[in-house]
């Protein structure tokens, strides 16, 4: 089956006078994990709540699974929306077992894979327990629990990571690269541009309603490389001066420097060589998804992308 799992062509969605999604084209190949990347406001929960026909779109079409968003095709989607929804006076186990009868599992299969479930999250002590009394990270896993109980072939997670510590960050980015490995096929939202660097391997970046760019991570940076370059050295800084080169960052025991018409690779590396410095490390840098947003975007769309990591929404 080599369909995309979703393909959206030419939607736009307006609030009024408001364009939330303006003419988006996007093709998400099965079998792989897609970041959708932008600012809050951006569009991106839009987005996803057209894929799943809680909205229609004004204009263009949404095709999910090979088809229209039915029933029959939403029922093999796992949806984890932004805002968290639970039960708080049920039983954590018996929620779990109600939300996999939703999805047409037997309750006695609903039941071993939900405490399958908790015991990989280390939530199995709180089975018993009232969802009111779980912290609210705990919470967020008894809800994505119920987003994959029934294994469905498309993940959709907006906003995932929201709330969780480190260690349980971790744990979910290992469980999205082996649904991804089961064949499974995720698309997230988030404003973690670093996240998303180590878990996509493609991106989409939204900007004002509008995509940026998208396509597969590697290749994105492949075509946008600025040809920055890093050099470690051990010795006497002072022919970066001769060379012309004021324009640096020290990053740990590197120097970053970008790149001008003036001066190559090939002419920073044999001036080092050539003053007598022991060079350690020379690279062309690929640029950081923040950059290449910036690139494209511009400062003032990707600066509230910056508030929650230092260079992230």
């Amino acid at each position: 089956m080599n369909e995309a799992a979703v393909r959206l062509s030419g939607v736009t969605k307006s609030f009024g006078a408001h364009t939330a999604v303006s003419n988006f084209d996007l093709d998400i190949p099965r079998g792989t994990i897609l970041g959708l990347l932008g600012p809050n406001g951006s569009g991106k929960t839009t987005m996803i709540r057209m894929i799943m026909a809680i909205l229609l779109p004004d204009q263009g079409e949404v095709e999910l699974l090979g088809g229209p968003p039915d029933m029959s095709r939403r029922s093999r989607v796992g949806y984890l929306p932004e805002e968290r929804g639970v039960y708080p006076k049920m039983k954590v186990l018996d929620q779990l077992i109600f939300l996999g009868e939703l999805r047409a599992l037997p309750r006695k299969q609903a039941q071993r894979r939900a405490m399958q479930w908790l015991d990989r999250l280390g939530l199995s002590d709180w089975a018993p327990k009232k969802v009111q009394d779980l912290s609210k990270g705990m919470q967020q896993k008894v809800q994505f629990i119920g987003t994959v109980l029934h294994d469905p072939d498309l993940l959709i997670l907006d906003e995932p990571f929201s709330g969780l510590d480190p260690i349980n960050q971790d744990i979910l980015e290992s469980i999205i690269r082996e649904e991804r490995d089961r064949g499974k096929t995720i698309l997230f939202s988030t404003h973690l541009m670093e996240q998303a660097e180590r878990l996509c391997e493609r991106v989409c970046l939204i900007s004002r309603a509008h995509k940026v760019l998208d396509g597969d991570l590697r290749e994105v940076k492949r075509r946008e490389r600025s040809g920055a370059a890093a050099i470690e050295f051990e010795g006497d800084g002072g022919w970066l001066d001769r060379l012309g080169i004021v324009n640096y960052e020290i990053v740990g025991d590197a120097f970053h420097i970008p790149m001008n018409s003036r001066v190559s690779h090939d002419e920073i590396l044999a001036a080092a060589v050539a003053s007598g410095v022991s060079v350690r490390r020379f690279e062309v840098l690929e640029p950081r998804l923040h950059e290449i947003f910036v690139r494209h975007a511009g400062e003032e769309a990707a600066e509230p992308a910056m508030t929650a990591m230092g260079g992230a929404r």
